[in-house]
């Protein structure tokens, strides 16, 4: 294997000697990793795609990244929270499907049904005598091959926003 020689700056060694340690002690493949990474990157940056970083899980949850570019977007709401769907294409060709949900909270004691029919139906009905039960906010994201596939994942109507623009390319190059 070919050896190659890298120049390090005095106020840039301690970056470094904290790279090897975290690679296992092989400065190599810290700087192998971080480059493999960095032209992923700009690869798909100059192609018109993004890094997109989601949140899953319940409450904060854990990041995932990706590179991709958001196609369409979905917010419904309704009397115990809302949802938002977020479908982007990869670099893959993939759809990725972002859904967060917010947190909710129900009513499930006497009368309970009111409680869904708009606060009109509040009025009045201040009682101490009420039971609530409480979802944390979360996450999650599905990977779907093909737009069939998609279809079983996301609401009808978002489905239709992104096979219309499900063809369009990343970036168009205007001759003007």
């Amino acid at each position: 294997m070919p050896n190659k020689t890298i120049y390090v700056s005095d106020d840039d060694l301690p970056l470094f000697q904290r790279a090897q340690e975290l690679a296992g002690g092989t400065l190599s493949a810290a700087i192998s990793t971080a480059l493999r990474r960095y032209v992923e990157v700009e690869e798909g940056r100059k192609q018109g795609y993004d890094e997109i970083v989601v949140r899953v899980g319940p409450g904060l949850g854990r990041k995932q990244r990706f590179s991709g570019v958001l196609l369409a977007e979905l917010e419904r709401s309704g009397n115990e929270g809302s949802e938002t769907y977020r479908v982007y294409r990869t670099r893959s060709d993939k759809f990725v499907v972002h859904i967060r949900k917010s947190e909710a909270h129900v009513n499930v004691g006497p009368g309970a049904e009111k409680w869904t029919t708009g606060w009109r139906a509040w009025i009045g009905d201040w009682s101490a005598e009420q039971t609530w039960t409480h979802t944390p906010a979360s996450s999650s994201v599905h990977v779907a091959l093909t737009l069939d596939d998609l279809r079983a994942v996301v609401p009808e109507e978002l489905y239709k926003l992104v096979v219309d623009v499900a063809d369009q390319p990343v970036i168009e190059d205007l001759d003007v």
